[in-house]
């Protein structure tokens, strides 16, 4: 149902003497108003026009939010979706997918993710530019919807979508995360786009791979384009995937079935709506590598890479595929290969471009600023220890020590 919640800028019992949430001073702004979805059903009309008129990632289809409520929303949980609308027109101005949860004995206000959303980007009317001012006023009008909560903690804001502002990452309260993604453009033509957006170095190693992998039996891109190759590939995903991870001593999300069952269930109705695609590199009757993307617009999302290390010795499958789906990805018409979020070497080895992505993460009450603090206290830890790789290295082999001892 759709309804109007206890203003949470005004919330500011609990705080500590003179200071007020973020933006509580902006909530008395007229710009906009707001109304509180908590069902998709009423905000799904909305929904479905902004993502097919609108400006938003793949991240934000409503079929992958609907996936999110029916298998990963936590019990304790609800859904807090947000429209804000023009206070003049009347006219919507976007739509902000969030979720309020319960959290160590205090409530938080998070995106609608669950861990499966790479982006967290409100869904945009148009490509109307917006301002730190404009942005920060459609924001108090969310807060003034919003239910109670302890604390607002969004990850993964992009700094743009679809060549917009992202409201979110204007906000004065937004900070540069630890996190950062990537992404190539892709244009002219598909045959021989490789060579032309890639570093060189890649292109060279690349051409090698494959010629290798072609001696081996032959060589093929397969999409999963039938149900019965889906469950194929989606299944040689995740057993790759998580043999890989238990190697490494690394936490991995397919490692819980409602996740995997979640994936699986986007990939069949990408069969229908073409939203999600899977490919398989074969290399005589071998599957080398997975890759499980989705698709917006113009733009190829990266979620999920597998790859058979063991498959053929000095040859990397997790490239041959990457360069593959972006001959293919231009020969379909995409003009943008996201790589989603991560700072793993290949990325850039490629000449992906890098961008810092934007968190929102502070308190409402004392609770909400004590859990606040302590989580950017945490990512510091974690951003000192990646600037020093010695320290990284002894950590990461900590963590991969303890991780198989828990598996066994």
């Amino acid at each position: 149902m759709a309804s109007q919640a206890m203003p949470m800028a005004a919330m500011t019992t609990g705080l500590v003497d003179g200071e007020t949430a973020p933006h509580a001073a902006a909530a008395a702004s007229t710009a906009y108003v707001a109304e509180l979805h908590t069902s998709l059903e009423t905000a799904k009309p909305l929904w479905l026009r902004l993502e097919a008129t609108g400006v938003c990632t793949g991240h934000q289809h409503f079929a992958w939010a609907e996936g999110i409520v029916e298998g990963l929303l936590p019990q304790k949980a609800d859904l807090a979706i947000v429209e804000v609308r023009d206070a003049g027109t009347g006219e919507p101005r976007m739509l902000v997918p969030l979720m309020r949860r319960r959290a160590f004995h205090h409530w938080v206000i998070e995106w609608l993710s669950c861990g499966v959303c790479d982006y967290s980007a409100p869904l945009l009317t148009d490509a109307t530019p917006w301002t730190r001012q404009s942005a920060e006023a459609a924001w108090a009008a969310v807060l003034s919807v919003l239910p109670p909560a302890d604390r607002i903690h969004i990850v993964g804001i992009p700094k743009e979508v679809g060549g917009v502002a992202n409201p979110l990452a204007l906000l004065s309260a937004a900070r540069d995360s630890i996190h950062s993604h990537y992404g190539i453009a892709m244009d002219g033509d598909a045959e021989t786009v490789v060579k032309r957006i890639c570093r060189p170095s890649f292109v060279k190693a690349l051409n090698k791979d494959l010629r290798r992998l072609d001696r081996n039996g032959g060589l093929a891109l397969v999409e999963a384009d039938t149900p019965a190759l889906v469950d194929s590939i989606f299944g040689k995903l995740v057993d790759m995937r998580l043999s890989r991870f238990r190697e490494l001593g690394r936490f991995d999300l397919l490692a819980q079935p409602p996740v995997i069952d979640f994936y699986r269930k986007a990939a069949h109705r990408g069969l229908t709506d073409g939203s999600v695609r899977i490919f398989g590199l074969r290399a005589g009757d071998v599957i080398v590598a997975v890759q499980y993307l989705s698709a917006h617009l113009g733009t190829l999302h990266a979620l999920l890479i597998a790859i058979d290390q063991g498959a053929l010795p000095n040859v990397s499958p997790g490239l041959c595929i990457m360069g593959e789906l972006i001959k293919w990805g231009r020969g379909a018409g995409f003009d943008y290969f996201d790589l989603s979020v991560g700072n793993q070497s290949y990325k850039e080895h490629m000449g992906a471009v890098k961008s810092v992505l934007s968190e929102l993460c502070y308190g409402i009450t004392l609770k909400g600023v004590a859990a606040s603090d302590a989580i950017k206290y945490r990512g510091r830890g974690v951003a000192f220890v990646r600037d020093n790789p010695r320290l990284f290295k002894v950590a990461q082999e900590f963590m991969q020590r303890w991780r198989r001892l828990r598996a066994r």
